[in-house]
C-alpha cells in the first residue's frame, strides 16, 4: 500500500502504472525471469527513491505500479527501471540474451498512467497481481463494467 513520502519541503504520493513489452514482444517471463526481474527492482529500490508496489509480469510484457518522489519524471523513473533491469537479467540468466538476439531487453515504447490513491489504486493492484491469469482478468473486467453502469 502506497504511503505519503516525507521530505524537508514536501509531501507527496505519486503513483505510476507503467506497461513494458519485452523486445520483439518476445515470450520469455517464466517463472526464473520473473523472480530475478522482482529482485532487481529490490535492488533499484533501495539505491533509487523509487518503490514498487505491485509487479506482474505476463508472458510478454510486464506491469509496474510504483511510487516515487516529484523529482522523477515518469520517463526518467521508467528509463532507470528499463536499463538496470536488463542489464541486470542478461548478466544473471544468458539464456534470456539468446533469445533476444539483438541484445536488448526492453522494447522501446512504454505506457504510463497516473494512478489515484482511492479507488484506482486498488484496482490497479488486483489487475497487476492477476497478470497471466485469463479467467480472473475476465472476472475483473466484468465486474468493472458492472460497477460502470
Amino acid at each position: 500500500m502506497s504511503k505519503y513520502i516525507r521530505k524537508s519541503h514536501n509531501v507527496s504520493l505519486i503513483l505510476y502504472h507503467f506497461v513494458c513489452p519485452a523486445k520483439y514482444r518476445r515470450v520469455i517471463f517464466d517463472k526464473t525471469v520473473d523472480l530475478e526481474l522482482k529482485n532487481v527492482c529490490l535492488e533499484i529500490s533501495k539505491r533509487f527513491e523509487i518503490i514498487f508496489l505491485e509487479i506482474g509480469t505476463d508472458k510478454d510484457h510486464v506491469h509496474f505500479l510504483i511510487q516515487s518522489v516529484p523529482i522523477f519524471s515518469p520517463k526518467r523513473i521508467i528509463r532507470i527501471v528499463k536499463s538496470i533491469t536488463s542489464r541486470e537479467i542478461f548478466s544473471r540468466l544468458p539464456h534470456v540474451k539468446k533469445t533476444l538476439w539483438g541484445g536488448e531487453f526492453w522494447s522501446d515504447g512504454y505506457f504510463v498512467s497516473t494512478v489515484g490513491r482511492a479507488n484506482s489504486e486498488q484496482t490497479i493492484i488486483k489487475y497487476i497481481k492477476e497478470q497471466g491469469r485469463e479467467a480472473e482478468y475476465i472476472q475483473l473486467h466484468r465486474q468493472q463494467l458492472q460497477f460502470a453502469f
